[in-house]
């Protein structure tokens, strides 16, 4: 009688990796460091956050958040607005007051909406699933994207920083700036000037206290959170930067994480969801990592 074939390794359904397992292992060639003329400091009491711009998508609000930076505009201001499960506000708090209103220097008066751009010639990582806010989501180089197939924009996902406006479209100087805390507004897509996203520090605006119903406009201005600067990491000597790197979204490290995620198959998932939301897929980043 003859004994069954043992059953070959090759046959055994591959082992489930987590997605911290997967971007563990990842190769060096799989991470890359953004411009520094494209990165933030913002330095504050309890630390430092790091932004990055996306002039691919909002060149003319890059320029001028670039040159008031050079210009320290943002010293010394403060985050004046904490929304909860919305968004930080920071900038100057005197803004509408033309006797108190700060000058923005050199940088320019007047901008023109940025609220999207032609889809040609991104390079797009497509995500599998639909988007009840985009047809075609996905991610170009570090930002979340959604599309219709002929333009792009950024996506209001958690950590997006957009530039304050008032109703005119076109009434956004990107000195007036803020972050997403709370559950992603998609519904701002295509509405508001998107400049970059947070890359490292959103615990020190997330964890800020929250300001007053309506809106979170502290009303007293000792409740605000001072700026102590806010700085282009291009200003700073190269040994003074923070050695900081983020996955590529076009490596298969960061497909197969994403892929891990919306087919979580663990101990504690009891079903796996098959889907993933883009506003869900976090940004790998690390600092100081040794090169493997």
């Amino acid at each position: 009688m003859l004994s069954p074939l043992p059953l070959l390794a090759a046959d055994a359904p591959a082992k489930y990796r987590s997605a911290q397992e997967i971007i563990d292992a990842s190769p060096a060639s799989d991470w890359h460091t953004p411009a520094a003329e494209n990165l933030l400091y913002m330095n504050l009491a309890g630390g430092r956050v790091i932004i990055e711009l996306a002039p691919a998508f909002a060149p003319e609000h890059a320029g001028n958040i670039r040159t008031l930076a050079r210009e320290h505009f943002w010293d010394g201001l403060s985050i004046y607005r904490s929304q909860d499960n919305f968004v930080v506000q920071f900038g100057d708090a005197d803004a509408d007051d033309t006797a108190k209103a700060k000058s923005m220097g050199s940088a320019k008066p007047h901008l023109p909406a940025e609220f999207q751009r032609p889809a040609q010639g991104l390079a797009f990582t497509a995500l599998p699933d639909r988007d009840g806010w985009a047809a075609k989501t996905g991610f170009v180089g570090d930002f979340a994207v959604g599309s219709d197939g002929e333009k792009a924009w950024l996506a209001h996902c958690y950590g997006a920083l957009g530039a304050g406006r008032n109703n005119d479209d076109d009434s956004s100087v990107g000195a007036e700036l803020y972050v997403v805390t709370g559950q992603s507004p998609r519904q701002l897509d295509r509405n508001i000037t998107v400049v970059g996203r947070v890359l490292k520090g959103m615990e020190l605006l997330s964890t800020i206290t929250r300001g007053p119903d309506p809106m979170g406009f502290y009303e007293n201005a000792a409740e605000r959170t001072p700026i102590i600067s806010i700085q282009l990491a291009s200003e700073l000597p190269a040994d003074q930067r923070v050695p900081l790197q983020v996955l590529r979204t076009d490596s298969k490290t960061f497909a197969d994480a994403v892929e891990a995620r919306r087919n979580r198959v663990d101990g504690f998932y009891k079903r796996a969801a098959g889907h993933i939301d883009l506003c869900n897929i976090p940004l790998p980043v690390r600092v100081g990592a040794a090169v493997k």
